[in-house]
């Protein structure tokens, strides 16, 4: 496989070897001794998965406390992936990053704790699995304003569909959110390979 770090510290995009012949094609989803070896930390400790039309936006999600390191991928579809830095003495602090994932492109894209994270779906509808490190915690559970002006993400189009929660979530400025992650959240530098 190959790993790319990306310009975000520890926010690293994975592209599987894929074996493929006539009758279509096989790949490693998850290795814990390769991964960990690739600077995905674990153990993950949730799956999820949701299915999505065209144009809906689902984020930006985060927990705080109890952050989550998440795995992504897209096993059917194409999205538009993003990562919004929030940890506190990144130097990166409030950037962001964005990839398309697709089950054509295959690739993998492992966002780190003190990240906030999510999806515009490109195609028709996307299939769309992450593994997480921490468990979901309603109670824990925060958003960021997906048109935040301050962090400026370029969506390739403007979504037609989102929850009200995420439509009307505040902007990076009014979370306090920043200050509150612990201190070096996710600072570990990762060792791509």
């Amino acid at each position: 496989m190959k790993v790319t770090e990306t310009t975000l510290p520890g926010l690293l995009l994975i592209e599987p070897e894929v074996f493929g012949d006539a009758r279509g094609y096989f790949l490693e989803f998850f290795n814990a001794e390769r991964y960990g070896r690739a600077g995905i930390p674990g153990p993950f400790v949730q799956d999820n998965l949701s299915r999505s039309s065209r144009g809906v936006l689902r984020g930006l999600h985060y927990q705080n406390p109890h952050q989550q390191g998440k795995l992504v991928t897209v096993l059917d579809g194409e999205v538009f992936d993003v990562a919004v830095d929030l940890r506190a003495r990144s130097t990166t602090l409030g950037r962001w990053y964005g990839a398309r994932l697709s089950s054509e492109n295959k690739r993998q894209l492992y966002v780190p704790p003190g990240f906030a994270h999510g999806f515009l779906v490109m195609s028709d509808a996307a299939l769309f699995a992450y593994k997480c490190t921490e468990y979901y915690r309603p109670d824990c559970e925060r958003v960021l304003r997906w048109n935040d002006p301050d962090i400026g993400i370029e969506w390739p189009f403007d979504p037609v569909g989102m929850s009200e929660r995420d439509r009307t979530a505040p902007i990076l400025r009014d979370t306090g959110d920043v200050n509150g992650l612990p201190p070096g959240a996710g600072d570990t530098p990762a060792n791509a390979s």
